[in-house]
C-alpha cells in the first residue's frame, strides 16, 4: 500500500508563484495542513510496524515529511525520483506574469511541461515509474510518499495506467491523502484546516 500526500501550503503557493524545483518553505497554514494529514495517517495505520516515509528532496516536502515522521514515529528517507517537475526559466515567477507572457503555453492541462527549458512529461513519468518499479510487490508495500502536485499526479497516473491527458487533469489537494492499493486510488479527506 502507498499513502501519497502533497506538501502543505508554501510561501510560493500563497503568493501565486511557480515553484518547480526551487525552494520555498511551509506557511503556518501549510504546517497545519500537514499535521491534519499526519493525524489521518495515524488513524489509518496506527502503530503497525514496517512503514517507511519517502520524501522528495525539496525543502517543502522534507518539512512536510518531518511532521508526518514525528507523528508516526518514523524516519524519513529522501527520494530524488519524487522531486517536482523542473520548470526552467518559469520558476520563481508569478502565475499571472507567466499567463501574460506565454498565453498559448501557460494554459490547460500540461502547461507545466511547456516551459522553454523545463522537464518534459516523459522524463518525470519515467522517474515516478522507476520509483514504483523499485518498491516491494503490491501486498508487501508499506510506504508513505511525500511529493508534489505534478509529480504526485504522474505517480497516481502511472499506478492506474492512465493516459497522459487523464493524468494531467487530476486534482492536487493539500488537504487530502491518496491511498494506492489493489489497483485503486482512493482519496481520503483530512479534517478541515482554516487559514489564520
Amino acid at each position: 500500500m502507498i499513502y501519497l500526500l502533497r506538501h502543505g501550503q508554501t510561501d510560493y503557493n500563497r503568493e501565486g508563484r511557480l515553484q518547480g524545483q526551487t525552494e520555498s518553505q511551509l506557511t503556518e497554514l501549510g504546517m497545519a495542513q500537514v499535521q491534519a494529514m499526519a493525524d489521518l495517517l495515524k488513524g489509518e495505520i496506527g502503530d503497525e510496524p514496517g512503514w517507511r516515509i519517502a520524501a522528495s528532496p525539496l525543502k517543502r516536502t522534507r518539512q512536510s515529511a518531518a511532521i508526518v515522521a514525528q507523528t508516526l514515529g518514523l524516519e524519513v528517507e529522501i527520494e530524488p525520483l519524487l522531486i517536482e517537475v523542473g520548470c526552467g526559466v518559469w520558476e520563481n515567477q508569478l502565475y499571472d506574469d507567466l499567463r501574460a507572457a506565454y498565453p498559448k503555453d501557460f494554459t490547460g492541462p500540461g502547461w507545466c511541461f511547456r516551459s522553454p527549458d523545463g522537464e518534459r512529461f516523459e522524463h518525470v513519468d519515467d522517474r515516478v515509474r522507476a520509483w514504483l518499479r523499485a518498491l516491494p510487490p503490491e501486498g508487501e508495500r508499506k510506504v508513505i510518499a511525500v511529493a508534489h502536485g505534478i509529480s504526485g499526479s504522474l505517480l497516481r497516473g502511472a499506478y492506474l495506467g492512465l493516459s497522459s491527458q487523464l493524468t494531467l487533469i487530476q486534482d492536487t489537494p493539500q488537504d487530502a491523502i491518496f491511498r494506492l492499493t489493489e489497483g485503486r486510488v482512493d482519496r481520503l479527506a483530512c479534517r478541515p484546516v482554516l487559514a489564520a
